[in-house]
């Protein structure tokens, strides 16, 4: 007969064996999360923000892509949705490093007098994109970046990519986005303050860099949308 004790422990040892089992399966169901890492690239009082870097999000074997959110602070609800939703993506064909911009100097804030272009945040977060992230992306060996913006809705179109530059890679990839996409067009406005102090210099030096535009005052579902057919379509580029 067998003892009281005997069972319990014959019990117990069922019991972590199939937690085991459970929590093997998980991790093999969700191995494209757990090589993400999250780096401060510059916390220094001197300058007027913050950036850091999520590495590693989607397929750690794949080639690699860059996204950039808060050059421009104002736009932060769209880079909120960037970062929401693609660090909570699986399955995904490349690697992703998603760059973020803090600024907390001279942010401001719409309707606060100034001209979206006069704002000093803005001017601000382009050059710690010229600091930090451009050196970084320009000897990171990415396929491609992507900088997320949004807009107040003063150009004929109020969702769309495109690369500052006229021909290209950065070109060719704005545009096959464009096409794989329902609700995001590709249209080049004639000037972009931002352009100089990323993605022309990537473009120009080797890194195709194009720029995704949200309207700043699509509700939250809309903007969803939208960002996921961005992140979808730039996973489907043609490798």
């Amino acid at each position: 007969m067998i003892k009281k004790e005997h069972v319990i422990i014959i019990a117990l040892l069922i019991i972590i064996l199939t937690f085991s089992i459970l929590i093997a399966l998980n991790l093999n169901d969700n191995s494209d999360l757990h090589s993400i890492y999250r780096e401060t690239l510059a916390n220094n009082s001197n300058d007027p923000g913050t950036v850091e870097v999520i590495r590693n999000i989607g397929n750690p074997n794949g080639e690699k892509i860059a996204y950039v959110v808060g050059v421009h602070p104002l736009e932060h609800l769209t880079h909120e949705t960037l970062v929401k939703l693609l660090t909570n993506m699986t399955g995904l064909n490349y690697c992703y490093d998603l760059y973020i911009i803090n600024v907390t100097e001279g942010v401001g804030y719409y309707g606060d007098g100034l001209d979206n272009y006069e704002n000093p945040g803005r001017q601000n977060g382009q050059n710690l994109a010229y600091k930090y992230v451009y050196p970084e992306i320009a000897n990171g060996n990415y396929k491609l970046a992507v900088d997320v913006h949004s807009n107040i809705g003063a150009y004929p179109f109020k969702t769309f990519v495109f690369s500052p530059v006229k021909e290209g890679l950065g070109v060719k990839y704005a545009s096959e986005v464009s096409k794989d996409c329902e609700n995001i067009t590709y249209y080049a406005p004639d000037t972009t303050t931002s352009g100089p102090y990323l993605t022309i210099p990537l473009n120009e030096n080797g890194t195709p860099a194009f720029y995704f535009e949200e309207w700043s005052f699509a509700p939250q579902d809309v903007k969803d949308s939208h960002v996921l057919e961005l992140i979808n379509a730039v996973d489907n580029i043609e490798k």
